[in-house]
């Protein structure tokens, strides 16, 4: 009962939010914007931020249907970088993707060939490059958590690289169960703790979605549809966090906050936070 009734006032509270952020809110962080923070949690939001920079700072408040602008095809090959991350079925994802690509282009240039005088090549006509949004499937917003993770430095064995965010949830879930005090990431529910930069905040998108993170140590091994996102900063009634594979492009969404900086409950339309992942790493473990 106090989980609906907090839902239903964060609801109403990040309506409220949402209308007034144009006017009030701080600007969205700056690349060096993670100098202050202790290592591990500069190391992972650092890595996030480079890699939003490389997608051209793609930024969004909310949860829109749309972004402000199309990502640079050629962006493509980050999204093999990020499936790189991930030994089991990456590979596999990167040729197919490899293959799809080339083979999409190879057409392109066949078409755009301009017809020239006789014995004379044929022109080339500029080709427009394949839509970024093709790559979107397989998912690749847990490849890209993979890849951050991985170039923060942080262990396989602390982080295991997945193709889906579940099984690396499960996996953080399990360590913190086995071993609380030396868990590199910490349970929370997003109504008890507020996210800091480096930590991962999560939602279900289940048809059916969990109402606790506990509910999932029961089913855990099974797939669920869930998506998290690198919190990079806070702070002005507001929870920063960037993610893979949103819109088909790695985007910083602005979510809003309540007064203590937990991030409220996205409208009754959109998944629902069910988890933040305290980054503990700079606990010496």
């Amino acid at each position: 009962m106090r989980r609906r009734r907090w839902w239903k006032a964060g609801l109403a509270t990040a309506l409220v939010l949402m209308v007034s952020a144009c006017a009030s809110a701080p600007p969205p962080p700056r690349p060096d914007s993670v100098q202050q923070l202790s290592p591990w949690r500069a190391r992972i939001a650092g890595a996030a931020l480079a890699e939003w920079q490389a997608w051209g700072q793609l930024t969004v408040d909310g949860w829109p249907e749309a972004l402000p602008r199309e990502p640079d095809p050629r962006l493509f090959d980050r999204v093999l970088t990020y499936w790189g991350a991930v030994p089991t079925e990456g590979p596999m994802v990167i040729r197919r993707h490899q293959e799809t690509h080339d083979a999409l282009l190879a057409g392109l240039q066949e078409g755009a060939a301009e017809p020239a005088g006789f014995g004379a090549p044929p022109a080339a006509a500029p080709v427009a490059l394949p839509s970024i949004s093709l790559w979107a499937y397989p998912a690749w917003s847990a490849a890209f958590i993979s890849h951050v993770m991985a170039t923060a430095g942080v262990p396989s064995f602390t982080f295991t690289p997945a193709a889906a965010h579940a099984h690396y949830i499960d996996n953080l879930l399990w360590q913190a169960q086995s071993n609380p005090d030396q868990a590199p990431f910490r349970p929370h529910a997003p109504s008890d703790y507020a996210p800091r930069p480096g930590d991962l905040l999560c939602a279900d998108r289940s048809r059916i979605p969990l109402l606790h993170w506990q509910d999932r140590l029961a089913e855990g091994g099974q797939f669920r549809p869930m998506h998290c996102d690198v919190v990079v900063a806070t702070g002005g009634g507001l929870v920063q966090a960037i993610g893979g594979n949103v819109l088909d492009a790695t985007v910083l969404r602005r979510f809003p906050a309540d007064a203590q900086g937990r991030a409220l409950p996205p409208p009754y339309d959109k998944a629902p936070f069910m988890l933040v992942l305290e980054n503990r790493l700079d606990q010496g473990r």
